[in-house]
């Protein structure tokens, strides 16, 4: 900070110290006093002046000269708050404390998006693992000329359900660009998952029963699609031994839709039933089924916040598992209206 500056920023403030001491030196003029009790309190306000000045300036221009001369040596500029130290004047103070709030939370932010890049990173090397198990399959199966047709399409079925998972968590965070809102069909969505499905259906020897799923609900119809499948995927993964059914029923009243999908399969325990939706996490029986990412649930969880809608899970294990989505068209037909 040069003199100059700081003179031309405090010029005001010098001006009206200047008008005080000529009103002073008026009123001793006023009442007579002698010349060298003028001069001498003149001389004693512009020095009292000048001191002011001087120590204002120099405890100012020591922390500017010292703050530009570190941030120019910086390569990271928001780390800044970190190498000065705080002053002893006002002004100095509310920038020292701003630049602390500011430098803490863009730290906090890059620190959370180097965590989701690293989350990343991690789920895709775990995906690409994933997608190789069923590719190799398939290769074997084909390589060995192997007749089971419905075999080899349950394992691309895995394949296309674990490309769909990855491209879906790699669009989470811009997902809102992606979606769009409107009356869809509930039944002709199921019906569209249950035929992609199909095969590994068929092959795992899981039956189907479908129940009042007429409806229509105010819903991303791909995405909506998405979700369903993801929740059809685990209950095939995690079927029982005999008997495997996975059944949808719809629960209606004026403003409101719940769909629930039951499945008799291996069920959770009632410990890990809080844990479902979080990123990454298996439980016991993800220690069961080599392929389990823990992904496809956290990946649900948010595309369902976004879109609206409400998920819940209840199960008893070894006995059931039912996935309920509750669709609230009303408040939904406000927002998109």
């Amino acid at each position: 900070m040069k003199l100059l500056d700081y003179i031309k920023d405090q010029i005001v403030l010098i001006l009206l110290y200047f008008t005080m001491i000529l009103l002073v030196q008026f009123f001793l003029v006023m009442y007579h006093l002698p010349a060298t009790l003028k001069v001498s309190l003149l001389i004693i306000m512009i020095l009292f002046l000048l001191i002011v000045i001087s120590y204002d300036y120099y405890r100012k221009s020591f922390f500017y000269q010292d703050f530009q001369k570190k941030l120019d040596q910086l390569d990271k500029k928001c780390l800044i708050s970190a190498l000065i130290t705080r002053p002893n004047f006002l002004e100095g103070q509310i920038l020292y404390d701003s630049l602390y709030e500011i430098d803490k939370a863009t730290y906090e932010e890059i620190e959370k998006y180097q965590q989701e890049v690293s989350d990343f990173k991690e789920y895709i090397e775990l995906w690409i693992h994933e997608v190789k198990l069923p590719i190799a399959s398939t290769k074997l199966m084909i390589h060995n000329h192997e007749s089971n047709v419905r075999k080899l399409k349950d394992q691309i079925n895995k394949i296309e359900n674990n490309v769909e998972l990855v491209l879906y968590y790699a669009r989470l965070d811009s997902s809102e660009k992606d979606y769009l809102i409107k009356k869809c069909d509930l039944n002709q969505i199921i019906k569209n998952v249950i035929k992609k499905n199909q095969d590994s259906l068929l092959y795992q020897n899981i039956a189907i029963k479908i129940k009042n799923i007429e409806a229509t609900v105010l819903s991303d119809s791909k995405w909506l699609e998405f979700i369903i499948n993801q929740i059809i995927s685990n209950s095939i993964k995690y079927h029982g031994e005999s008997d495997c059914l996975i059944s949808f029923n719809v629960i209606q009243n004026k403003n409101h839709i719940s769909l629930e999908i039951l499945d008799n399969g291996i069920g959770i325990k009632d410990s890990e039933l809080p844990y479902v939706f979080d990123k990454s996490f298996t439980g016991e029986n993800g220690r069961l089924v080599s392929s389990a990412t823990g992904m496809g649930l956290y990946i649900v969880k948010n595309l369902c916040h976004k879109l609206g809608h409400q998920i819940a899970i209840e199960s008893k294990q070894g006995k059931y598992t039912k996935v309920i989505i509750d669709f609230n068209n009303e408040d939904y037909y406000k927002v998109v209206r």
